[in-house]
């Protein structure tokens, strides 16, 4: 996979405020010098319903859209982030 580069490699995070999860996934990209759009479920109905859809019913955040893709990265596990959106483990890309 290629690295994020372009508009249709936006990277969305669905997420919420108390979710330690999610600050470690959004630190993690800022780290690594990765735009992201952030979209909290707590506050938009319509995507707290995609996150249930793509999640099998489950509320799982973050969930991480690239491209068409959707994961959820609960817990927060750096490896899979990093493999999943082709970013270096440690450090910027």
């Amino acid at each position: 996979m290629d690295q994020p580069t372009a508009a249709k490699d936006t990277i969305r995070l669905y997420t919420t405020a108390w979710c330690g999860d999610c600050r470690d996934a959004k630190e993690f990209l800022r780290a690594r010098g990765v735009a992201y759009e952030e979209i909290d479920i707590d506050e938009d109905l319509d995507a707290e319903e995609l996150v249930l859809r793509v999640n099998d019913g489950r509320r799982k955040v973050p969930t991480i859209q690239y491209g068409d893709r959707y994961f959820a990265c609960s817990p927060f596990d750096p490896k899979q982030l990093a493999t999943e959106l082709n970013l270096p483990l440690n450090g910027r890309r």
